[in-house]
């Protein structure tokens, strides 16, 4: 598949409006873009974890300070919540075990 040389100027000069239009013509709300930028952009540690007990689901850990709960629901995960405190450090080697 060949880019036109228009798009590739656009992507070049202008990324984050290019992400927001190719977002919009995918039917994606782009303010998704910045929320997504306003969380992770300035975390300077992302933990992962499983939730334990016994459910499917994973947890994710933003500067050890706030955590991000998601819930097996069918063939996806759902969003459960958050919860705010002071967490320990995951594990990198989460996925290790994965087959």
């Amino acid at each position: 598949m060949r880019i036109h040389w228009s798009t590739k100027l656009f992507i070049k000069f202008f990324p984050q409006t290019f992400l927001k239009f190719s977002a919009r013509k995918q039917g994606i709300d782009p303010r998704k873009l910045d929320w997504a930028d306003k969380l992770f952009a300035d975390c300077q540690r992302i933990d992962i974890q499983p939730t334990g007990g016994g459910s499917r689901g994973f947890i994710l850990t933003l500067d050890n300070k706030l955590t991000l709960w998601f819930y097996q629901d069918g063939n996806h995960f759902g969003f459960d919540g958050y919860e705010m405190g002071e967490y320990d450090n995951g594990k990198v080697t989460i996925f290790d075990q994965l087959r």
